[in-house]
């Protein structure tokens, strides 16, 4: 265990000199990768800050139910039930069709014109105030509330969920693809990398397979290298996404004061730095584990 630990220790060791031996090239690489993974990372972010925004502005979603003019209080009260066993329904009120040609009496100029009709023509009808859901659960609970008995019309206006979901949706998928790209991208640069310092190192690989080097061995520095390499680009990656935020929540106090609403961009998660971090970790691991597996066994001892 001990001789497994030190031939580890001694791997980070000569990796940690190999970037100081080459500072200025391991420093752009760095920066590179966390130019790149703050692209994604940025966009990711912003769209979540878009969805709490949203929810905290957007009005609750509220339906209308109107009755068919024949309902009964019996058939009003079985609606009732429908709601209140709903668990989507926060709330409901219910305005008799007497009260509804009142306030529309109070309303402009029409009531002269209201008076002179014979009968009532507004129906029965339910205002329901629902938990904020998808468009798609939205759409689901519109339908069924359309097919119960004795409903005439639902009225609910779900164009701007439906917006926002589809411009949430355009966002994950440009994120997914801009991280998918960048991480094909950062494996290149990483494998090329290896691939340099193998053809560099070629003549101290052969004399370590001369003296008995496995390998395992042979293989571990590189490896820690480009895992190296990725950790510090996803560290870099993370400064510059928290100085991103930091520098637009000083603008956005001036604009968003002007419309006297309190928002500011929030940070990463933990669970979202955690990964920021491991994932360029693992594809700088993988990139010359690729590098390593494709050149190094054309190295033998002579």
């Amino acid at each position: 265990m001990n001789t497994w630990l030190a031939q580890h220790w001694l791997a980070i060791i000569f990796t940690l000199k190999q970037f100081i031996l080459t500072p200025f090239a391991s420093m752009f690489s760095i920066f590179v990768i966390g130019i790149a993974f703050s692209l994604p990372v940025g966009t990711y972010m912003l769209l979540d800050n878009i969805q709490s925004f949203s929810k905290q502005t957007a009005d609750t979603p509220q339906f209308s139910l109107f009755l068919e003019l024949n309902a009964s209080k019996s058939e009003i009260e079985t609606i009732k039930q429908h709601l209140e066993q709903h668990p989507q329904v926060i709330s409901f009120q219910f305005i008799p069709k007497q009260q509804a040609l009142q306030q529309l009496m109070q309303v402009g100029t029409s009531g002269h014109a209201i008076n002179s009709l014979t009968h009532n023509p507004l129906p029965d009808a339910f205002t329901v105030t629902t938990q904020h859901a998808s468009p798609k659960v939205l759409e689901q609970l519109y339908e069924t509330m359309q097919k119960w008995p004795n409903i005439e019309y639902v009225q609910f206006d779900s164009v701007w969920t439906k917006r926002l979901d589809a411009i949430l949706e355009l966002g994950r998928f440009v994120t997914i693809l801009l991280a998918t790209l960048l991480s094909t991208a950062l494996i290149m640069v990483i494998f090329n990398t290896i691939r340099l310092q193998i053809l560099t190192k070629r003549d101290e690989i052969e004399v370590s397979k001369l003296i008995g080097a496995t390998d395992n061995f042979v293989r571990r520095p590189f490896l820690y290298f480009g895992a190296i390499q990725g950790f510090l680009g996803g560290i870099t990656a993370l400064a510059i996404v928290t100085f991103s935020i930091l520098t637009i929540n000083k603008e956005l106090v001036f604009l968003f004061d002007l419309y006297s609403i309190s928002f500011q961009l929030q940070h990463l998660s933990i669970e979202d730095n955690l990964s920021l971090l491991l994932f360029p970790t693992w594809l700088g691991w993988l990139g010359a584990r690729l590098s390593v597996a494709s050149y190094l066994w054309q190295i033998e001892p002579k």
